[in-house]
């Protein structure tokens, strides 16, 4: 039997197709999921535009942010049964003796390949997933809003798991992309007072960040972050794919601060990091998440607490995959879902 997916199949740019390919087969400790959405990630985009900055095994289906109903249970698989509504992580292969998966930080693994970029990934109609990265969907989700967990787990990482606002806290988001905005999103659920920084051509989306209570500034945040006392912002969101960001979340940050660095940015720094030493400023990197991370965002978000549909721009059939990444990577929604 065959299925349809979005592939990509050569390093150069715009180099993915749809193609035909072998229906998915499990693993006695995986099940088969009938995939109902996925989202479109940028690093999706970076993959098409050929601006990616890690290892890929080509051909790969893209997709890592997925959903949909269990079709099929491997032999070995316990507490999990067909027809069952599910929300996967993107942790495909790890190892399960590291030390690191053996304190629950499997996201952090070496060995760790996830969905997508080293393992095949879901734009495509059934997926093979291990059962250990499986999540049930609460009742009230809809698959479009399981869809977008997995970037709402990469921002709570970012604004909660690897750093700590306290209520009253001014934080900076550099850039408006569905990162930045979920981490202000987040940040404006801990009682912090948040400004989204982007270009010109970032307007659309800095309005939807206006939704979530966010102030949305073009170019220069230096006098917003300095408003209360004149010494900066208490933490800064590098959620950019530009390395020269980080010196601009030097400038904006106060002594003591931090920066969660979240973007994915391939350029070399080319900047000196002096300021991070006066200024004593906690750099904090943010990779990925883990099980817990998982369970409390489907809840914020099945709750209504952290509201996905604002930087939703649309859902397209997978067939339309190229309008769907062609809107979003023009900048005029924040998110786009495909449906297989």
């Amino acid at each position: 039997m065959q299925d349809l997916a979005v592939v990509n199949f050569a390093p150069e740019k715009h180099s993915v197709e749809l193609r035909e390919i072998p229906r998915a087969t499990i693993g006695e400790d995986e099940v088969l999921l009938e995939v109902q959405a996925v989202g479109v990630c940028g690093s999706d985009l970076h993959m098409w535009t050929a601006q990616r900055s890690w290892p890929v095994k080509y051909p790969v289906v893209l997709g890592h942010e997925f959903c949909g109903v269990i079709r099929e249970v491997g032999r070995a698989v316990t507490g999990w049964h067909e027809g069952e509504r599910v929300v996967s992580e993107t942790a495909a292969v790890i190892d399960p003796h590291s030390p690191l998966t053996r304190q629950g930080l499997y996201n952090l693994d070496p060995g760790r390949r996830g969905f997508g970029a080293l393992i095949d990934g879901a734009m495509r109609r059934y997926v093979p997933v291990p059962a250990r990265i499986l999540h049930r969907m609460p009742e009230s989700m809809t698959f479009e809003q399981a869809a977008l967990t997995e970037p709402c787990c990469v921002a709570y990482s970012a604004v909660v798991s690897n750093v700590r606002i306290r209520p009253g806290d001014r934080v900076v988001v550099l850039g408006p992309g569905p990162i930045g905005i979920l981490s202000a999103a987040i940040a404006r659920l801990c009682g912090a007072s948040v400004a989204v920084v982007g270009l010109e051509n970032d307007r659309a989306r800095l309005e939807v960040a206006r939704q979530y209570g966010a102030e949305p500034l073009v170019g220069d945040a230096a006098d917003w972050a300095r408003e209360a006392d004149g010494l900066g912002a208490d933490g800064v969101v590098d959620a950019t794919g530009a390395s020269a960001a980080l010196t601009t979340a030097l400038q904006l940050v106060r002594p003591a601060g931090w920066i969660s660095k979240v973007g994915w940015g391939p350029q070399p720094l080319a900047s000196s990091l002096d300021m991070l030493v006066q200024k004593n400023v906690t750099l904090q990197g943010s990779f990925s998440h883990n099980w817990p991370i998982w369970e409390r965002v489907s809840r914020l978000i099945a709750s209504g607490a952290l509201d996905v549909r604002p930087i939703t721009g649309g859902v397209w059939p997978l067939a339309q995959w190229r309008e769907a990444f062609e809107t979003m990577h023009s900048g005029k929604i924040v998110k786009a879902v495909l449906k297989p």
